[in-house]
């Protein structure tokens, strides 16, 4: 696991959430050695990866990129030649699970924080379970994912870090709610003419 601050916005304790990565991998069922690395970055660095791996203007708080596919067995490459003498008794087993990135920007948290988990260190917890949940294969993309992916950081929270100011999953819920409203709005439901 390794945890690295690359922005100077805010002060970040990088071990305190190593501690609450390391935790929630472990009640994840994570076993034995595995990758992953949680990365504090600025604005510009945010909006790039956003941009670049999601399509999207402007910076996120929060990306995850799993490591997809197989682990490469130790050996040459690219002609996937043995793995020498000295490393004859490797076996993929024997590597550690490459679970991927979690990256963080600590200046939109700042300005998320008040109206989504409450203080700055809440919104770094909600961050770094979420992004680890990503990693684990979770999503929020349709109703059904998003309630288990927000009980699940619910209960980790709980058990790992402790009572959020805020509600972060009711400020998701009154956007969904408005965001709906306004579709409703801009394509009313006609009644069929009664004549």
């Amino acid at each position: 696991m390794f945890v690295s601050d690359e922005q100077n916005v805010a002060a970040v304790e990088p071990g305190k959430w190593q501690e609450l990565a390391l935790a929630v991998l472990l009640d994840e069922g994570v076993e034995g050695e595995c990758e992953m690395s949680v990365l504090f970055v600025d604005e510009l660095t945010m909006t790039d990866l956003n941009n670049r791996f999601m399509g999207h203007e402007g910076p996120t708080d929060v990306l995850s990129f799993p490591i997809d596919g197989d682990p490469t067995p130790p050996g040459r490459w690219p002609d996937d030649g043995g793995p020498g003498p000295d490393r004859a008794d490797d076996t993929p087993d024997d590597l550690p699970l490459l679970l991927g990135d979690v990256v963080i920007c600590p200046a939109v948290a700042i300005r998320n924080a008040p109206e989504h988990a409450g203080s700055f260190d809440d919104e770094i917890a909600l961050l770094v379970v979420h992004g680890i949940l990503h990693l684990m294969g979770m999503d929020h993309a349709v109703e059904a994912e998003r309630d288990a992916m927000q009980a699940r950081e619910r209960e980790l929270l709980a058990a790992h870090y402790g009572p959020l100011t805020g509600d972060p999953w009711a400020a998701v819920a009154a956007a969904e709610a408005s965001e709906d409203a306004a579709a409703i709005l801009a394509d009313p439901i006609t009644e069929p003419d009664a004549g």
